[in-house]
């Protein structure tokens, strides 16, 4: 399932404040997960509407031991 599909709004959504996402938002979702290798995103919603997504992206280094 893509997300623009989960964005359609469904027949059987029965609550009138249910709004799909803009497509500036599910474009920035996207981006979002193709710019990201290690980490999470948090998308934050207000009153049925994304109003901020965060990335968080993990870097690991391994230690290299002295002979």
């Amino acid at each position: 399932m893509s997300l623009r599909t989960l964005a359609t709004p469904t027949p059987d959504s029965s609550h009138d404040h249910e709004a799909a996402p803009s497509s500036e938002v599910i474009d920035e979702v996207i981006r979002a997960l193709r710019q990201i290798r290690f980490g999470s995103i948090e998308i934050t919603i207000h009153e049925s509407r994304v109003v901020q997504i965060e990335c968080r992206e993990k870097r690991r280094f391994e230690l290299q031991r002295r002979a």
